[in-house]
This record gives structure tokens, sequence and C-alpha cells, in this order.
């Protein structure tokens, strides 16, 4: 899997419109949206590492202890259309089914306090003796688009991510503008890792990407008058093949139409939106 590319949350200066949009901490990794998922709705979630470059990782769902041993990446590959994206192997055993031993009792933990760069939805994160970073995250992947409250629990869940990087974070770059002559808003930008352009090679039909070195980015907006109070989901999607760019349109959509997930009994043909917001985060 990969390496964390991560963007402290800022102020974005902005030219064309005074709307702050804060970046989230991005992390890289080689899986097609993020840090690699290791479970849903954890708790109690403890990190370790040693010197053979395996995560040790505890915590519990829904009362239960679980132990998950993850190795084998570090650092995202560039885009290349040959050859596969970095990824975690992961033993939900806990090191039994790949060692035949209980390794958690004797597991050497080299971790000391984190000391890389910022990050946010942190559950847990170290600096292991190797000098490389490892973190926890946890992200509301599942939430409903278009600024509609969780109807569903899957929904609710958090999802806990797992990321392992040394030397530099990917960058991204976000912007508020005007389209169509200032009717409509919309957030534009690049990502990028190394100076290079993030992106994937192909998509499904409803945007999706369909290889690991494609990255959904998400959008929430807060406090929209068409949704509510409060962050919500507004879309994901992917960077342009080729420049890492993304452009993303405040416009008025039909949820029925698109793929999107909609509430029981929303009208058939019904728009939604625009989901134009004081803030948005992009992660």
């Amino acid at each position: 899997m990969s390496r964390v590319g991560s963007v402290p949350p800022k102020n974005i200066p902005l030219a064309a419109l005074a709307l702050p949009v804060f970046l989230a901490a991005l992390v890289l990794t080689g899986t097609a949206r993020g840090s690699q998922l290791v479970d849903r709705n954890a708790t109690d979630v403890h990190l370790q590492v040693n010197g053979k470059g395996q995560a040790l990782i505890t915590y519990r769902v829904g009362g239960r202890l679980r132990r998950v041993l993850g190795w084998g990446a570090m650092n995202a590959r560039q885009p290349a259309s040959t050859g596969k994206q970095v990824s975690f192997r992961l033993d939900y055993s806990g090191g039994w089914g790949t060692y035949h031993r209980r390794v958690w009792l004797t597991f050497a933990d080299t971790c000391s306090r984190y000391s890389g760069p910022v990050l946010t939805n942190v559950v847990a994160s170290c600096t292991a003796g190797d000098g490389s970073f490892w973190a926890l995250q946890s992200w509301r992947v599942a939430l409903p688009d278009l600024g509609f409250a969780p109807w569903l629990p899957t929904q609710r869940v958090p999802w806990l991510t797992l990321s392992h990087w040394s030397g530099e974070t990917a960058e991204l770059e976000a912007h508020t503008d005007w389209v169509y002559s200032g009717r409509f808003q919309q957030v534009f930008g690049r990502l990028t890792y190394q100076g290079r352009p993030v992106y994937g090679f192909g998509t499904t039909q409803l945007g999706s990407p369909t290889d690991k070195y494609g990255r959904l980015v998400f959008l929430d907006t807060l406090n929209a008058p068409k949704y509510g109070p409060g962050w919500r989901r507004e879309n994901s999607f992917v960077t342009h093949k080729g420049t890492g760019v993304f452009c993303y349109g405040f416009f008025r959509f039909d949820p029925t139409a698109g793929g999107y997930a909609t509430p029981p009994h929303w009208p058939r043909h019904h728009r939604r939106g625009p989901g134009v917001g004081k803030r948005y985060r992009l992660w």
C-alpha cells in the first residue's frame, strides 16, 4: 500500500470567491479511494510497529476484540499503465495465519511519538524505529451524496484505514470560482505527489476508479441552505487522467439518475441542490 500524502486543514487563498476551502489530511495509498481499509466501526484502536515493518492493529468491533497484522507497503507508486500499485497484506488472525503462533504476545513495538506531518481524523499514529510513519484514520466514506442525511446504519459507520509512508506527502490544491458567466459556483484543483499528477486509467460508468492508481476525492459542504446545518457529503470524483486536475460544479442534480442513493420515497426526478455552502472540505 502506500504512503500518506497529507495536507493539514487550512484556508486556501481565493481570488474570485471568498469562500474558504479546507483540505483534510489526504492519504495516498494503494487503494482507489485512499488509505487501505482495515475494518468498519472500530473502537479502542491501538497501533504497534516492529522492526520488520509490520503493524499490529488491535481494536474492538461490537465489543469483540480483533487483531490484524499488516505489512508489505510503503509509499505509493507513480501512475503507470503497466504494473501494480502497492498494497498491504492484512492477516486478520493477528499473525496466527502467517506464523502459526500468537504473534501479539511477543510483538516488539518500536513506535515512538508521531513526528510526521499534521493529519486529520487520526485514531492512532507513530514514528517507527526506521523513521517511517504509520497512521490509522477514521473516515465517513459511505455518507450519501447530494447532502442527504444518512438513513441506513451502514452509511454512518466510520471506516478505519491504515497508511505507511516516508518522505514527501501528497498535495491537494483547491480553489473556488464562478462558471457559466457567474451563474454557478465550482471547486477546482489538482492532486499531486512528488510534483507529479495523481490519477488512474479508467472508471466505471458511474465514475468509480477501475484501477488502484485512481483515487476518489470527497467533497463535503458546510451549512448549505438546500441541505441543512452541519457538514454534508456533496459528492466524490476522480482526478483527470494525465493531469491530476479536478473540477466540480454546484448544480441541481437528479438523485434518481446517475447511480446516487436516495432515501425511501424520494420522488422520481425531483432535483436536489445546489449544495453551495459556507465552507468546503476536500479529502
